[in-house]
Formats: C-alpha cells, structure tokens, sequence
C-alpha cells in the first residue's frame, strides 16, 4: 500500500508540472516572442503536453481518484485549441469555381542534396501538375535543372543574383502588381502578388518567416549542446516577431481581399500565428483532418498555413506526406462568399 501511495505522489508532481505548462502556454500567444523568447520554445511541446495530460486524466478516471481534476481543468480550458491539436472530420466540398491554393516549402528542390534521391525536382514538379492548384506559393524556391512548373504568370524573388534561392508565386490568373518586403538580415522573405480572378483582385502572400535551422536528420536537432540550440532558437524567434510587425504594417495597406500562405515556422499556438491569423480563417482548422501535420519529423510541428480572410468560404484542406522535402505541400480549396460572375 505505501509502494502504491509514493507512486501515486510521483505521479501526481509529474501531472502538476504538464498540467501548468498547458495551462501557461494558452497564455502564450499573447507574449511577443522579443519579451520572452524562451515561452515560444515551450509553444512547440502543446501537443504534447495536451496528449500527457489525456493520458493523465484517464488514468485517475480509472484510478477514481480526485487528482483527475489538475488535467481536466487544464483541458477544459483549452478546449478551443482542440481543433488546432487534431481535426475529428475534413470538409469535403468540391465545386467548379473553387480557387485552389497550394503552400510548399520544397527545400530548394534538392539542391544541396539532403536526399540521395536526384529526382525530386522532377517528382515535386509531378505533384503539382497532378494536383493542379490554381495559385502555388513556394518557399526556399530555386531554379532546378529539371523543374517543370508551367503557369502563364509568375513572380519570383530570389535574395541576390548571386543567390538564385527565394520565394515564388505561380498563378493559373493574371498578375497585375507584385511585390517583395525584403526582410533585412535574414535569409527569409515575404512576397506578395495581386490577381485577378473574374472581377475580383486578392492578394496573395508568401510569407517565409526566420527559419529555426534545425537538422530533423540527427539527434538533438543536430545540436551537441542543447544550450546553443536553445539559444539560436530564441534569436529566430525574436526575428520572427520583427518580421510579423514589418508584414502587418504592410497588410494594413491592403483593404482588398487576402490570402495568406506559407512556413511560419511556427505553430498555431504561438503570438506568430495570433497576430497573422487576426480576423482570418485557418484553413486547415475549418476543413482539415488528423494532426495538420506538415513538419516531416517524428514530433507533429504544424507550421505551414493557409489563411483566408472572412470573405472566403472553406470547401476543403489536404496535407500531403509526400517525402520530397522537409516540409509536406498543403492545398486548400476556397470559393468567395459573394462571388461576381
């Protein structure tokens, strides 16, 4: 009996620890990450942390003990983070006139050969044609030998003429204004391009926030010293924040219709995500299914979006685990609420 009530102590400190960092991260997306750095690092373990504390709240239900409350009080508050963990049922509506929107981080299609496999530009160049999306954003675009992407319009911006890597829009419509906010000492952009779909002009965004540099191919990340990868981390971070309030002084600019697309390198349960997402829609929240994870790593990372303003309705949202990049292509299909004909 003693054995059994010092194993429930421990298991009741270890439950008081995830419950409060659950509890502390809905406090999260509220925190610039250039006050505390260090609260969007803990950002990145919610899923996790959401996970221990159902395994906890489980196991005293069974137990039928009173410590079920630590875990169930936490998870009823988040309870709005839910759809952002896991998505129960996709939407599944397909109509004519939807406008397809894809998002890829292609991980400059090979380029520096993560992979021993020399035909992903052509299988990423397959991918799309097969999926057919009226409107693709690429970050980490480069110019591959055998790259196949054909669209009659397109706006490309590499950092230099020397670094032929970037972002790039290709669209299925006209192009009529584009534009690049050329983020200062970071080897990451936004870009922008204005098209014309019937009557209606919608600016699309490629947004590619500062990048967390970790190597998903070895132990720690690639880090020896944790030390120096929390701390390389936590400057991302703070570039992000600056990044984030360069890009909303653009967008105040912008009263027409807008899509926002991209790797944020962040998640949905951070201040990054917050203040992009303000007065949108999350595409893979109204109309995706399972995790939304588009990370290719053990750990389930969503930190590539798709988001809509409230003038888009959400028809449909797929992930694609496809092993071309580190990342997985995402699609949404959207059709404007009051569309002119």
């Amino acid at each position: 009996m003693k054995k059994d009530n010092f194993w429930n102590k421990i298991l009741v400190f270890i439950n008081t620890i995830v419950a409060m960092l659950l509890l502390l991260s809905y406090l999260l997306p509220f925190i610039s990450p250039k006050l505390s750095p260090i609260f969007t690092i803990i950002s990145l373990s919610v899923p996790v942390l959401f996970l221990l504390n159902v395994f906890f709240l489980t196991y005293w239900i069974i137990k039928l003990k009173k410590y079920l409350i630590l875990s169930l009080l936490a998870i009823v508050l988040g309870v709005g983070y839910i759809s952002s963990i896991y998505k129960f049922s996709e939407k599944n509506i397909f109509l004519k006139d939807d406008l397809a929107v894809m998002s890829y981080n292609v991980r400059l299609f090979n380029h520096y050969n993560w992979t021993t496999d020399n035909a992903i530009d052509e299988k990423i160049s397959t991918l799309i044609t097969e999926k057919t999306p009226d409107v693709i954003s690429i970050q980490e675009y480069f110019e591959a030998d055998n790259l196949q992407i054909s669209y009659p319009y397109q706006f490309i911006k590499t950092k230099s003429k020397i670094n032929k890597f970037g972002l790039a829009i290709f669209s299925k419509y006209e192009i009529i204004n584009s534009g690049s906010l050329d983020l200062e000492n970071s080897a990451n952009n936004i870009i922008f391009a204005d098209i014309i779909k019937v009557k209606d002009t919608i600016r699309v965004y490629n947004i590619h926030l500062e990048s967390l540099k970790m190597n998903t191919a070895k132990e720690n990340f690639g880090e020896k010293n944790s030390d120096k990868l929390l701390q390389r981390m936590k400057a991302s971070f703070k570039k992000q924040a600056k990044q984030v309030e360069l890009f909303l002084e653009h967008e105040k600019k912008w009263n027409g219709k807008k899509i926002l697309c991209g790797d944020f390198n962040n998640t949905a349960f951070s201040w990054v995500y917050r203040e992009l997402s303000k007065n949108k829609q999350d595409a893979f929240k109204i109309a995706g299914k399972g995790l939304g994870k588009t990370f290719n790593y053990l750990y389930p990372l969503r930190i590539d979006f798709i988001l809509v303003d409230l003038n888009f309705e959400v028809n449909n949202f797929k992930t694609f685990e496809v092993p071309y990049s580190d990342h997985f292509p995402i699609l949404a299909r959207i059709k404007l609420k009051n569309k002119i004909e």
